[in-house]
């Protein structure tokens, strides 16, 4: 790991992504960061933000700045959280429990993955406002079982991922060594013992202290083990969920309930009708369809769809990036990868170092825009370039 000394080299958020990479096996490593097919949506989720230029104001006294932002009636110190990243106990130590103590120590919000290999009953007693995120099992009984579970663990906020009908095409995996269910090797081994730090101090001493690590939070009961076959149909299989199954959780969960994956208005629409108390503008950060649009340029047309809170995740690096997605609608914001690999490089320290960055880079932003609250950023503060190719209108954005 580390030292707190050391992470003051870390300076952006992108400064984590290739010590990680050094850190973790090619397999893990190529999990985290990688996309579906050919990455087209993963760049386009990056590229989207050079075509939204910022116009400041000047000569605006900013000294008392805030960056609070209330959500769901709680009051978090950022407008930006942790997005749900599976099995990020595998990358970092107990990973999804610094994820959460760091997130909550700076009073933002962690989304924890169905995906993960801790217990939620374990990372909820670390962060009680951590908000939980469903992949639906397969039927209504064991659905009603999960929100259960989720419920008697003390969780008030449920977010449902919604974008996951069939399995991606992540040829990156296969091409780095990585699969679900993980089949042990001789590639897989060596990848593990060139990078030694990562297998004596997260791997083996996982196993040591837990044993095998499992999907703990998939159903009501303990999921499979990482090395069950079975595994990747308990993620995938889910191309038979309708609006019908979000109606049903929406009668049985009585917190505010967020639908994760919504990228076309008229699904904005109906998630509304439906009672959902949040939508998160999302196209899984470039992992599920590749080729999807990047949530930040149809996101105006989603928060013109509804009047529900819209949030959004998939691509944001920038302090920059995030008051641009509040300036087109957004409420919030959620970051995933640069989180994980500062949690692969140096802990609960490092993901603190992450967030206190992006903390930085906001607060620096706002001055120089001209702004003291969050709240007051709108379409006034943003221009699009690319204007010829919008048909000449500088305000049009698709």
């Amino acid at each position: 790991m580390q030292s707190s000394r050391n992470l003051d080299r870390f300076l952006a958020l992108k400064d984590f992504e290739q010590p990680a990479r050094k850190r973790l096996p090619r397999p893990l490593f190529g999990y985290v960061s990688g996309a579906a097919e050919d990455s087209a949506t993963l760049h386009a989720n990056a590229d989207a933000f050079n075509d939204v230029d910022l116009v400041p104001r000047v000569l605006v006294d900013v000294s008392a700045r805030s960056q609070n932002v209330t959500l769901f009636g709680r009051t978090y110190s950022a407008p930006f959280g942790i997005a749900p990243m599976g099995i990020s106990a595998m990358t970092a130590y107990r990973g999804d429990i610094v994820q959460a103590r760091a997130a909550a120590e700076a009073s933002i919000p962690m989304i924890l993955s169905g995906a993960s290999l801790i217990r939620m009953e374990d990372v909820h007693a670390i962060a009680p406002h951590t908000w939980f995120q469903a992949y639906l099992p397969r039927d209504m009984q064991h659905i009603d079982a999960l929100i259960n579970r989720a419920k008697t663990a003390g969780f008030e906020t449920l977010v449902v991922t919604v974008d996951l009908s069939v399995a991606a095409n992540r040829e990156n995996n296969i091409r780095n060594g990585f699969s679900l269910p993980l089949r042990p090797g001789f590639r897989l081994a060596m990848d593990g013992l060139t990078r030694p730090k990562w297998l004596l101090k997260t791997f083996v001493r996982t196993l040591w202290r837990y044993g095998m690590p499992h999907f703990e939070n998939a159903f009501a009961e303990r999921g499979l083990p990482i090395l069950a076959p079975e595994t990747l149909r308990d993620f995938s299989d889910h191309d038979h969920f309708t609006w019908e199954h979000i109606r049903h959780i929406r009668q049985a969960w009585k917190g505010p309930l967020i639908v994760k994956g919504i990228m076309h208005p008229a699904d904005a629409r109906i998630a509304q009708d439906v009672g959902v108390d949040g939508i998160i503008v999302s196209n899984h950060g470039g992992r599920q369809l590749d080729g999807a649009i990047a949530p930040l340029r149809i996101l105006p047309e989603v928060v013109a769809a509804t009047t529900l809170p819209v949030m959004i995740d998939s691509g944001f690096r920038r302090g920059s990036h995030v008051l641009k997605a509040l300036a087109l609608g957004a409420s919030f914001v959620f970051v995933g990868r640069p989180f994980n690999y500062a949690a692969a490089i140096a802990g609960q320290p490092g993901v603190a170092r992450a967030i206190a960055l992006l903390k930085a880079e906001v607060d620096r932003n706002m001055a120089m825009l001209g702004l003291t609250n969050c709240a007051d950023i709108d379409r006034s503060y943003i221009r699009f370039r690319n204007i010829l190719k919008n048909g000449g209108n500088p305000g049009a954005f698709h």
